[in-house]
């Protein structure tokens, strides 16, 4: 088994000093490394992607080579890593922490380069993709957040459009619970993602509440219950693909991209709340997009 003999017990190590950095952009850059951390998370990686997982630490109560793991759970998730040809290392709590303080009692360590190529996205002759994109999303929760809300959707990929958060930050892999190693996560820049989708059959559909001068949103009921009247055909359904864009938290798409979108689509708000946060739209938005489509 690919299980070190010894505990690792130092915090102050060089080997754990460079892990710990893997939180820093440069520094997975220049390492060729990311986190992985939390047990929902590292499962997942175990288990869809083993090829990418180089190294896993895991608590250990004591420090003896015989030292048990900490709990049930980090130990099903070592044997299974140690199964599929991982490394894996006790380390005591302090070594834990000093890597992440969001490990809870497990972390891994994942090859960048192979990671990107698992993430790759290239959609079959004839395919009506259904995408989520996501133009200069900043905050790394809202960030794993859209991606896991695309993975509940069955979206076939998501598409992070200009300047957006490093996928690889630890917080939006957290954020994520898992989904980032469920389904391809892509970059490119916005004249990028428009090509793409034109050269795919695919419909941009933007989420936007206001919509520009000349073009006022659709409603999303409406959407949905013309889809519905003509059997799902309406709109471009089923077949052509869709990709629907979600602008950034702060300030929604700009009109440039909007004029650019084969429809505006909002999400009518019933209470008195002045707005919805961009994971609770993307859930809402694609969630209901993904059931016209299944109906």
């Amino acid at each position: 088994m690919p299980i070190t003999a010894t505990v690792l017990a130092n915090p102050k190590a060089e080997r754990i000093r460079r892990t710990a950095d893997l939180t820093n952009r440069k520094a997975r850059e220049r390492a060729g490394r990311f986190l992985i951390e939390g047990p929902q998370s590292v499962r997942e990686a175990v288990a869809h992607h083993p090829n990418v997982v180089t190294d896993l630490y895991v608590e250990a109560n004591g420090t003896t080579p015989d030292a048990a793991f900490a709990n049930p759970t980090v130990a099903k998730i070592a044997a299974k890593a140690m199964a599929a040809g991982v490394y894996v290392h006790k380390a005591t709590r302090d070594v834990i922490d000093r890597i992440s303080s969001d490990a809870q009692g497990i972390v891994a360590v994942g090859d960048l380069e192979r990671m990107r190529d698992a993430l790759r996205y290239d959609p079959a002759d004839g395919a009506r993709p259904f995408v989520a994109a996501f133009w200069q999303v900043r905050d790394p929760g809202n960030a794993g957040t859209v991606i896991r809300a695309a993975d509940a959707a069955g979206c076939d990929a998501v598409v992070f459009v200009d300047d957006c958060v490093d996928m690889f930050n630890p917080k939006v892999i957290r954020s994520t619970a898992g989904s980032l190693f469920h389904l391809p996560v892509v970059t490119m820049g916005t004249d990028a993602f428009l090509a793409w989708a034109a050269s795919h059959d695919t419909d941009v559909v933007a989420a936007d509440v206001y919509g520009t001068e000349d073009r006022r949103p659709e409603s999303l009921p409406d959407v949905l219950a013309a889809r519905r009247a003509s059997g799902s055909e309406a709109a471009g359904a089923p077949d052509r693909g869709e990709a629907v864009l979600f602008g950034n938290e702060a300030r929604g798409l700009p009109a440039a991209i909007l004029d650019q979108a084969g429809r505006i689509v909002s999400i009518p708000l019933y209470g008195k709340a002045e707005s919805l946060n961009l994971g609770t739209s993307a859930a809402v938005m694609l969630m209901s997009l993904a059931m016209a489509r299944r109906a």
